[in-house]
């Protein structure tokens, strides 16, 4: 795996080197470059892969096409002209969209102060300000570091002051979530500054639009991640209670599901946010009394085509299942014939199939009742169906392990017929191909009456633990 880095100023006299002295074309020229690095083991992922411009014709060197333009934004800003401030924060934001690279090299030559003080000079002017957040939030998308105390303060302002104003509101949570993801500092001091009222009011406020429903939404579940490798521990759970209890979370996104019934991708977002928040066995309860419960099921129901909004409603199930009140109601409503239904409509999807199992997995958990009807409904067949279909997917051989493992410890009677699906080689194969499932493999065995080595790792007697 590439780990060694390279500056760009490095790379483009490589570059320059290939025409100057090789005389090779500019094309030709970056390909010999690429090739020359990548084969030193460098990353170039944040490097443009690009021939700057020629020089021109007063000898001036030029420029990456990015930072020509962020030279010209500056110098706009500087002058005041917000019409020209408009043009180049429109040219700049299509720029940052191409690739990461280009955002990199962006960042790294001052651009994001540059686009806050587009923010501060377009203020008062919509139709600037709109274009200063688009170009923010291009240029963030996955650079998050570069957003300062000042930053959020701007942005979190720009929320409060624009809150009835729809498109604004899309364009200020579009640039949060960018700031947010895989940056736990930045969601700390964003969630201190009061941004969680500001979402979910956003969805009340603009319940009807489906552009900040689910921008919102997505923001919401962005602040219950803990998915910064530079931190020990993140609040994700603190923000989770905080979405909860403090702002009325959960009514919030079940409540705006309803209105957008023939919207998929709205759905997808409102129920991976719902699991992410099922943190709390009364969470769990919540949303079942909120009614989420039989909206999903209808969901699973009506939409079992779209395999985007299935994966999602399986998982929000998974999620709220760790409840055991709910394990029943999802029984009682006929949830697990349309989760085995849903695994069988996709059998071809190994995130589905993980997720099914998953699911099924909890349901069974110390419900010897749930386990029957589970197996009446075919969930342990379409589970070994799954291990088939997905021998290299070790997530969907250990949840289907964990699945017939509960199925069989409290209903003993149900190991001949497991078996006789052809489940024992099935799981002595995961064992042998994937390590992380030699564990639960073992123990789906062993309750499966099947002969299996149970190696003693520790015998508790007394010894010195010098070596």
């Amino acid at each position: 795996m590439a780990s060694r880095q390279i500056t760009q100023e490095t790379f483009d006299d490589v570059v320059q080197e290939n025409i100057m002295e090789f005389e090779m074309d500019p094309d030709e020229a970056v390909k010999d470059a690429v090739q020359q690095f990548e084969s030193q083991g460098v990353d170039l992922s944040t490097v443009v892969k690009a021939a700057r411009k020629p020089t021109s014709e007063n000898g001036q060197e030029q420029n990456h096409d990015i930072l020509q333009t962020l030279d010209s934004l500056r110098k706009s800003i500087a002058d005041s002209a917000l019409s020209e401030v408009g043009e180049q924060l429109v040219r700049f934001s299509e720029q940052c969209r191409e690739q990461l690279a280009v955002r990199c090299l962006a960042g790294r030559k001052g651009a994001c102060p540059v686009v806050l003080s587009a923010c501060k000079l377009a203020s008062g002017d919509r139709s600037a300000m709109l274009k200063a957040l688009h170009a923010l939030s291009a240029l963030m998308d996955g650079q998050p570091d570069l957003l300062d105390s000042a930053g959020q303060e701007l942005l979190l302002q720009t929320l409060k002051e624009n809150a009835d104003d729809a498109e604004m509101t899309l364009a200020g949570i579009r640039c949060i979530r960018h700031a947010c993801l895989k940056h736990e500092q930045n969601r700390q001091e964003l969630v201190k500054g009061g941004i969680l009222p500001l979402l979910t009011g956003a969805i009340v406020r603009h319940g009807d639009c489906a552009g900040v429903v689910r921008e919102a939404s997505s923001a919401l579940r962005v602040m219950t991640f803990d998915d910064d490798i530079r931190v020990p521990f993140g609040h994700a759970h603190d923000h989770a209670k905080m979405i909860v209890s403090e702002n009325n979370g959960l009514k919030i996104l079940i409540e705006a599901a309803k209105a957008f019934t023939d919207d998929s991708s709205v759905l997808r977002e409102l129920c991976a946010t719902l699991a992410r928040l099922s943190v709390r066995n009364e969470f769990c309860q919540e949303i079942v009394d909120l009614g989420g419960l039989n909206f999903m099921v209808a969901l699973l129901a009506d939409c079992i085509d779209h395999q985007e909004l299935v994966k999602q409603v399986l998982s929000a199930m998974w999620a709220i299942a760790g409840n055991d009140d709910v394990k029943d109601a999802i029984v009682n409503t006929g949830g697990t014939d349309l989760i085995v239904l849903a695994m069988s409509h996709h059998l071809a999807s190994p995130q589905i199939c993980e997720q099914g199992c998953a699911a099924l997995c909890m349901l069974a958990l110390r419900k010897p009742e749930n386990c029957k009807v589970i197996m009446e409904g075919g969930g342990a067949l379409v589970a070994l169906q799954a291990m088939k279909v997905h021998p290299r997917e070790v997530a969907v051989q250990k949840q289907a392990c964990m699945l017939i493992r509960n199925l069989v410890s409290r209903n003993r009677d149900f190991s001949q017929a497991i078996l006789e699906m052809g489940a024992e080689n099935l799981i002595v194969e995961a064992r042998a191909v994937h390590q992380d499932c030699d564990d639960i493999a073992k123990a789906a065995l062993r309750d499966l009456g099947c002969k299996v080595d149970l190696r003693e790792l520790w015998t508790g007697q007394k010894g010195s633990l010098a070596p």
